[in-house]
């Protein structure tokens, strides 16, 4: 969404300027889910690496 309306979309969306217009709200906004996903697949990767594996019957 930040690169199709450009850095003030939430200012064109919205009406309000609650960064001051230097569209740091409009990154965090953009950023925040890509690290949180980049955190859970780490996680998952080391977990599923740790979880022992069942034995065969």
């Amino acid at each position: 969404m930040n690169l199709v309306f450009g850095p003030q979309w939430i200012e064109a969306v919205f009406g309000i300027d609650p960064d001051g217009g230097d569209g740091s709200l409009e990154a965090l906004v953009v950023l925040a889910p890509a690290v949180a996903a980049a955190v859970f697949a780490v996680a998952g990767f080391v977990f599923r690496r740790r979880r022992p594996r069942p034995e065969a019957a």
